[in-house]
């Protein structure tokens, strides 16, 4: 195919090539004349790429942001993603431009350092840890507006070696989260190609959701089963495509404008519930925290650079320590003590627990994983999942207490009723006896005719 650009709608458009996948090999420098690009069925285009050998497009746009094309032809950018070839995941990467669908805008705004949060350690803990080991499921947030939820985990996705932050808005369709047919690819030659959604550009990164209780179940349920699983399989429109999909999974809601059910809010591996800030000290020490940032942020950036650095450093050794780390008789013990107690449903917990814990450990660079290291990380687990059965069982032994019948708080109430103490203790005690009521003799009624059928 010619190189050739075009124009569509006043979008640059080039006839794009294929490789020896099939891929669409769309390379550019710059936007200059012949460069190749693909259209999409819409007319907007997507240029400035290269292909990889993995049947996933490749784009990177010097001076400009990333894109890739999602089903309806619209460009997505990205900010940063490494080279990924390998593992069937797009690969992209911006230095520069607007934020497009689907991302941060980490390129267009400086980024409140995670080092410098204030009066936040249970969250940065889960956070870390999920960082560490992805296979956790992610870390649910619930917390009311304001208390830096969302601050949080921008500010994780750039300790991260990709410092990749994908947003999935609440408008996104399960084709843009999962990936589709390749509409354009069809149309043009005929062949079925599989179309990344944001699952494939958030590997190895951050996705982030907001307010993750307004999302349709079907979007939960498909995010959290590729969190844990950390593939991505679709098996629809005549695609049968799988792809690596690791990434942390940080999930946002505010409990006053509803609810998880409770089968999408086990998926979630930890959870962090925060409060508002009510001691004076903390209050202003975040305020003039924040203030500082926005009066300053390279200069308050440049202040925690060195935390920042060691927590990369340490995110990076812990990742590796985790297959070094195993578990005694001692730490199943205590998991599996903490969970009954908790009365949870099944054993996700128990593994969970388990895999916080290593993940602790490594972290802090400990030899073994220590019932200590179970012991902080119990809280975020079990939050979620602890069963309300205490109220269940005291009402299921109060009848039994001493066999006594229940004193009379309503002063002669029994008397009242012509129901003797003896007699209420035999019966449903809070109900009012029977009492006969007037009734009115009705005069005789002139029977109908039946009617014939």
């Amino acid at each position: 195919m010619s190189g050739a650009t075009r124009d569509v709608g006043g979008a640059g458009v080039g006839a794009g090539g294929l490789d020896l996948d099939g891929v669409v090999d769309v390379s550019s420098a710059g936007g200059s004349s012949g460069a190749k690009g693909l259209a999409g069925p819409d007319g907007v285009g997507y240029a400035n790429g290269s292909s990889s050998a993995s049947g996933q497009s490749s784009h990177s746009r010097p001076g400009g942001s990333s894109s890739t094309g999602g089903a309806d032809g619209s460009g997505v950018s990205n900010d940063s993603v490494s080279p990924n070839s390998a593992n069937g995941a797009s690969s992209l990467t911006a230095q520069g431009g607007s934020p497009g669908f689907g991302t941060s805008p980490a390129a267009a705004r400086p980024v409140f350092p995670f080092a410098a949060l204030i009066g936040q350690t249970p969250l940065q803990q889960a956070l870390l840890l999920a960082a560490i080991d992805p296979s956790l499921g992610g870390v649910l947030i619930s917390g009311p507006r304001g208390t830096a939820k969302s601050t949080a985990a921008r500010a994780l996705a750039e300790l991260l070696p990709e410092g990749q932050l994908v947003n999935l808005p609440l408008g996104a369709s399960e084709d843009r989260l999962i990936g589709t047919l390749d509409l354009e690819t069809v149309l043009r030659d005929g062949s079925v190609r599989f179309s990344p959604g944001l699952l494939a550009k958030a590997h190895r990164g951050v996705l982030y959701v907001d307010e993750v209780n307004l999302l349709p179940d079907a979007l939960v349920d498909a995010l959290l089963d590729a969190a844990a699983s950390g593939v991505n399989t679709v098996e629809r429109d005549g695609v049968s495509h799988s792809h690596d999909a690791s990434f942390v999974l940080i999930g946002t809601m505010n409990p006053e404008e509803g609810e998880l059910r409770p089968q999408l809010i086990d998926r979630f591996g930890l959870m962090v519930e925060l409060q508002n800030a009510f001691e004076p000290p903390m209050r202003q020490a975040i305020v003039k925290a924040r203030l500082a940032f926005d009066h300053d942020p390279a200069g308050f950036r440049a202040a925690y650079a060195q935390q920042q650095a060691d927590y990369v450093e340490r995110i990076r050794a812990a990742r590796a320590a985790l297959p070094l780390l195993s578990f005694d008789d001692a730490v199943h013990a205590q998991v599996s003590a903490l969970c009954i107690d908790a009365a949870v449903d099944g054993l996700r917990a128990d593994l969970v627990m388990l895999r916080a814990a290593r993940a602790l450990a490594a972290f802090e660079q400990a030899d073994a994983v220590t019932v200590r290291h179970v012991e902080r990380v119990a809280e975020a687990v079990l939050m979620h999942r602890r069963r309300q059965h205490d109220a269940e069982s005291s009402s299921r032994r109060e009848p039994e207490n001493d066999g006594r019948p229940p004193q009379d708080s309503g002063g002669g109430a029994a008397h009242a009723t012509g129901v003797s103490p003896e007699t209420s203790a035999d019966t449903d005690w809070g109900y009012l006896a029977p009492e006969p009521t007037a009734a009115t003799p009705v005069k005789s009624v002139i029977p109908l005719d039946t009617k014939k059928r």
